[in-house]
């Protein structure tokens, strides 16, 4: 099953500059878990060492957010993970 994962661009450290991963699983969790055996590094710009996304990490599944499912949310062939960064400043 075919995913298209969106990078944001604070994570292009991790992607080689890629902008859109193609990944396989059916939840978000199995399609990040992909993700990550695709590029390693990522791992830590999505999961802190309890194994849980960042607090700031939030995912869109066809431009909806998982919550409150998150990782156990299912995903089909073609849809869309966006990878969204919830960064303030002032």
């Amino acid at each position: 099953m075919s995913v298209r994962v969106n990078v944001h661009p604070n994570l292009y450290q991790f992607t080689n500059d890629q902008a859109i991963v193609e990944v396989n699983g059916s939840t978000v969790g199995q399609c990040l878990d992909d993700l990550v055996k695709q590029l390693p590094q990522i791992r830590q710009g999505l999961f802190g060492k309890d194994g849980k996304l960042l607090n700031y990490v939030d995912i869109y599944v066809n431009l909806e957010s998982s919550y409150p499912e998150e990782l156990a949310k299912p995903v089909k062939d073609g849809d869309e993970l966006h990878i969204t960064l919830i960064i303030a400043g002032g």
